[in-house]
Order: structure tokens, then C-alpha cells, then sequence
């Protein structure tokens, strides 16, 4: 009805301008002249406005539409810019006043298929700008292209999530004669290429994602995610498939949302344990305001029994002789204490362990650790274990916490890792790690809570804060810091740790200790796009590696350029 009414209401105006405009001679005074002139243009916007509402006049209303309409009427020469403001892509659940949430913030679309409850995505959609073409509905809701039926009972959703990595090695000091190793002084890589499908039928949902940029090096393609959930719990997703378990703060984040470049070298090393990328999974998450909690029962990684992939560098790499696949879990629980305007609290604890490590058809099950200085563009490891023969079981625990004061953020996670022996004469072997993280948010929407993953978001781009120099605005920037260790030895002084051999780690295991030091810049122009830049330097004693038996340091600059949708 006030559409109808605003429209009538232009109508007369209309009329009663065109009306001065006969009333009014050529031969009036110079003022009314200007004045005359002045009435004619708006009638002229009027008239566009007239057009604009009544191709709208059959569509539903909701309530940011009509606020968008009624603001355009109250500024006539601003109403296309109006109608594009109209668009909210921020998450579908709303916070309660007093909790503050990433939600609508600006932040980065994730780089996972949004699974959520049929009720969130009718909220997310109703506040979307729509074209209706036929029976469908175009729009994006949470910034990702959705299609649906005119009831949102099917829907279709299609996403991006674009790394492109350059860089390389500054100094790289090998010692004695220690080969160079794979540090290029400059190099590339597609770090992640993901095209994550969305399938909807009300409350359940199929989620797809092959990934282009699927290993550190270019050229190998692979699967991110390919499941199956149910979301018709409140504040649940139920999962069953190949799918990312949600373990340690680090790895709840979207990789759109990092920090740094990449992970953290110890939940990289914990989450591949029994989780990480496209491994079988079956489980549940909920979540609340204040507390999060997830638990999977887990398998193989997607290709892992496939001999094709022998020797590939992701998701392990594949072997026909596996007859005997990996078993596992992981548990995750997380509660937000504080949550105000200017403070944030995050505290949690993560565990993850693999029951029955993969066989081969003998009863020698066998693991190894390994992990890059947090530079993965191709890069080989220092900081390794080689293999460890006799493995019963696998198992990492630790806690994690975070802390936002207005615009800064700290966050650190401590794991220690133990692996049991299927043999009773031979000890159980330890390793641990920890990070500590910063970052400050220079200008733009600081990092907030996301409390459907339980972990913290992007810096935010609102739409009125896009890069745009001539209105002077730059979207956000924020500059990192981060310090992480790992260390890989147990008993490293064991005549069978100090081996050349690497199949020969039965008492102690001599595979390193790695510390990174880190500082960056991130900059989004908007919520969509990013540029990002990392200066690391890395110390690393000796280990069992041919490229680091004396220790090593060096350093390194990499970049990457980012899209997401």
C-alpha cells in the first residue's frame, strides 16, 4: 500500500508540475525562470523514479526494500545509488544486542560451501536483492550467486575462492655440504582454486567442491569437500561424507580469513592427524552465541587408495598396496565468555586422534611428520621425522584462546602430540608446538566472532567504506605479527634417532625444531578481494633431512592475490 501510495503521490506531482510549466511564460522574470528550470529537472528524476517502482510493483516487499524505497524518495538524485545499498549479502542469523558477530560486517565469503538451515537461508535470501525471472529467484545472499524456486524449497548456490601465491626465498643458508633443497629465489603457485557447489532441498543439503589449486605445487587437480548434511536441528549441521572436521581455532577459520598466508605449522601437523581437507567424516556441529561444540568419527582422505596418486604431496599422497584404511575422530569445544563492544574472549580446547593408523597388509603401521617453514609454494620441508616404523596409535591435545580489544587481536594454540607403539619395548614418542598471533586493524571493520564456526573472522569492508580514492575510502587494512614453533624431537640423542637412515626411528627421533617469526599487511578493498603480504624468518636445528643435517636459517617474502565469492 505506501508503494502504491508513493507511486500516486509522484503521479500528481507529476501533473502539477506540468501544469506550472504551461502557467509560466517565457517572458517571467529571470528568477522564476531559474526556478522553472529547477522544477523541470526534478520532474525529469521523478519521472525515471515513476519507471523504476512501477517495474517493482509486483514483486514482494520485505522490510529493507521499503526502508531503501521510502530513503529514495526522501533523496530523489541519490535513488540508483539507494537501490544498490539495498543489497545485505551479511550471514543469515542475526546477533542479539549486547553479542557482537562478524555477521554483515563485510567480511570475505567462505571458501566452503555454505551449508545452513533452510530457516537462515530464507532469512539471508529475504534481505537479498532479487530478480525474479519465471518461477525462479536470482540474487546473492552471503555475497555467493543463488538460484532458487519461488518458495526457496530448491536452491543452487555457486562460489569462488581464488589464491594466487608469489614469492620466495630472500637467504636460504645451506650449511657444509648440505644440498640447496627446492627454495627458489622466486616462484609461483595456484594455492587454492575451489569452486564449492551448494544443493539445497529445504533442510538438506549437498555440498561439492573440486579444487584446481589442490597441492603446492600447479597442475594438480582434487577434491576440497563432496558430503552430504542435514540441518533441520536447531543450530546444527549434521554431516556425513568427505568434509573438512573443524579442529583447533586455526582450522575452524576459512582460509579467506587468515592471518597469515598459511596455517600455523603445528595445527596444520595436528589437523592431519585424523582431519584436514576432503577426509571422510562423520559427525555433528552446534553452535550458540556464547559456545560451540563438533565431534566426528573420521576415515581415509579422499585418493588416499588410489595408486595413481603415489607420491603426490596432497592429502598424503595415494598407494595401491593400502588394505587397511586409517580410523579416527575429533572433538572440538569452544565457549566466548566476554563478549562486548570492545572486548571479545575466546576459549576452547581441541583433540584429535587416529585409532587405527592406515596398513598395508603387515602389522608394521608406519607415520611420519614433516612441515614447510609456513611457505608453501612448492617448498620442501626441513623440519621432518622421516619414518616411524611400528605405530599403534596416533593422538594431539591442547587448548586455544583468543582475545579482541577494540581493534587488536591476539589468539595462540599449544598441542602436544604423542604416538603410541604397537610394540611394547619401544617408547611412546612426544612432540609439541604453539604459535602466538597479532593483528590490528588500521582503518575499516576490525575482526569480529564468527560464532557459527567458533573462531574469528576478516577485517570487514561495508559497502560505503569500498575502495573508492576519490571519496577517500580504502576498505581495511591491518598489519600481522606471529611467532610459531614446532618441535619434532624425542630422545633425539638415540643412536637410532641420529641414523642416516630414516626408516630406523625406534627409540628417539632427531626431526628438528622450527621457529617462525612473521609480519604482514593485509589489505581488502572490499569484501570480495584482498591482497595480502608475508616476510618470514625461519631457524631450524638439525634433523634427519639431506637439507638441513646442520640446522638452517633463512628468509622469505611471499604474496598473494585473492577473490572470493
Amino acid at each position: 500500500m505506501r508503494l502504491r501510495s508513493s507511486l500516486s503521490a509522484l503521479f500528481c506531482t507529476t501533473a502539477l508540475l506540468g501544469t506550472v510549466s504551461i502557467i509560466h511564460p517565457a517572458s517571467a522574470a529571470d528568477s522564476q525562470d531559474a526556478q522553472l528550470r529547477e522544477l523541470r529537472r526534478e520532474m525529469l528524476e521523478m519521472r525515471s523514479q515513476i519507471k523504476a517502482l512501477k517495474s517493482r510493483l509486483n514483486e514482494p516487499e520485505t522490510t529493507n526494500t521499503r526502508t531503501a524505497r521510502v530513503a529514495a524518495a526522501a533523496h530523489r538524485s541519490e535513488m540508483s545509488n539507494r537501490m544498490a545499498h539495498d543489497i545485505n549479502i551479511g550471514d543469515a542469523v542475526r546477533p542479539s544486542v549486547g553479542v557482537l558477530n562478524a555477521s554483515g560486517a563485510g567480511t570475505p565469503p567462505s571458501d566452503r560451501a555454505v551449508v545452513e538451515s533452510w530457516r537462515d537461508f530464507q532469512a539471508a535470501t529475504k534481505s537479498d536483492e532479487e530478480v525474479a525471472v519465471g518461477g525462479m529467484k536470482i540474487g546473492f545472499p552471503n555475497g555467493r550467486f543463488t538460484v532458487q524456486s519461488k518458495d526457496g524449497e530448491y536452491a543452487l548456490s555457486i562460489g569462488l575462492a581464488f589464491h594466487e601465491d608469489f614469492g620466495g626465498f630472500i637467504t636460504n643458508n645451506p650449511r657444509g655440504n648440505e644440498a640447496k633443497g627446492a627454495f627458489n629465489a622466486f616462484t609461483t603457485n595456484q594455492r587454492r582454486l575451489r569452486i564449492p557447489f551448494m544443493f539445497r532441498y529445504k533442510n538438506w543439503v549437498a555440498a561439492v567442491t573440486p579444487d584446481f589449486g589442490a597441492n603446492h605445487n600447479d597442475g594438480y587437480v582434487g577434491l576440497y569437500e563432496g558430503n552430504l548434511n542435514y540441518t533441520g536441528l536447531r543450530n546444527t549441521v549434521m554431516t556425513v561424507g568427505y568434509f573438512q572436521p573443524r579442529v583447533t581455532e586455526e582450522d575452524a577459520e576459512s582460509s579467506n580469513d587468515f592471518m597469515t598466508l598459511e596455517r600455523p605449522s603445528i595445527t596444520d601437523m595436528v589437523r592431519n592427524i585424523a582431519a584436514g581437507d576432503a577426509r571422510f567424516s562423520v559427525g555433528a556441529m552446534h553452535y550458540e552465541k556464547r559456545w560451540w561444540i563438533a565431534g566426528y568419527f573420521t576415515g581415509q582422505e579422499w585418493g588416499h587408495r588410489n595408486p595413481s596418486d603415489n607420491g603426490a604431496t596432497y592429502y598424503g599422497g595415494g598407494s595401491g598396496s593400502i588394505v587397511d584404511s586409517q580410523t579416527g575422530g575429533v572433538f572440538r569445544a569452544a565457549g566466548r565468555p566476554i563478549a562486548t563492544k570492545d572486548w571479545d574472549v575466546h576459549m576452547g580446547v581441541s583433540a584429535v586422534s587416529a585409532f587405527k593408523v592406515q596398513g598395508t597388509g603387515t602389522n608394521n603401521r608406519t607415520t611420519s611428520f614433516g612441515q614447510r617453514p609456513e611457505f608453501d609454494i612448492g617448498e620442501g620441508s626441513m623440519s621432518a621425522t622421516g619414518t616411524i616404523p611400528f605405530v599403534s596409535h596416533i593422538w594431539a591435545a591442547g587448548p586455544e584462546l583468543g582475545v579482541r580489544w577494540r581493534r587488536l587481536l591476539v589468539k595462540g594454540e599449544y598441542y602436544h602430540v604423542g604416538i603410541e607403539r604397537s610394540q611394547a619395548t619401544l617408547p611412546t614418542l612426544n612432540f609439541q608446538g604453539w604459535y602466538g598471533s597479532a593483528a590490528y586493524t588500521i582503518f575499516g571493520t576490525p575482526r569480529m566472532y564468527n560464532y557459527k564456526e567458533g573462531a574469528w573472522g576478516a577485517p570487514g569492508v561495508k559497502e560505503t567504506e569500498e575502495f573508492d580514492p576519490a571519496h577517500n575510502q580504502w576498505g581495511a587494512l591491518e598489519v600481522v605479527g606471529h611467532y610459531s614453533v614446532i618441535d619434532l624431537n624425542d630422545n633425539a640423542h638415540d643412536p637410532s634417532a641420529l641414523s642416516s637412515s630414516k626408516m630406523y626411528n625406534y627409540y628417539g627421533v632427531n626431526g628438528g625444531q622450527q621457529t617462525v617469526w612473521q609480519g604482514g599487511l593485509n589489505w581488502y578493498p572490499n569484501r570480495h578481494f584482498a591482497i595480502k603480504a608475508d616476510y618470514s624468518h625461519f631457524i631450524v636445528s638439525r634433523s634427519q633431512q639431506a637439507t638441513d643435517t646442520l640446522g638452517r636459517t633463512g628468509d622469505s617474502v611471499e604474496a598473494r592475490v585473492q577473490a572470493t565469492f
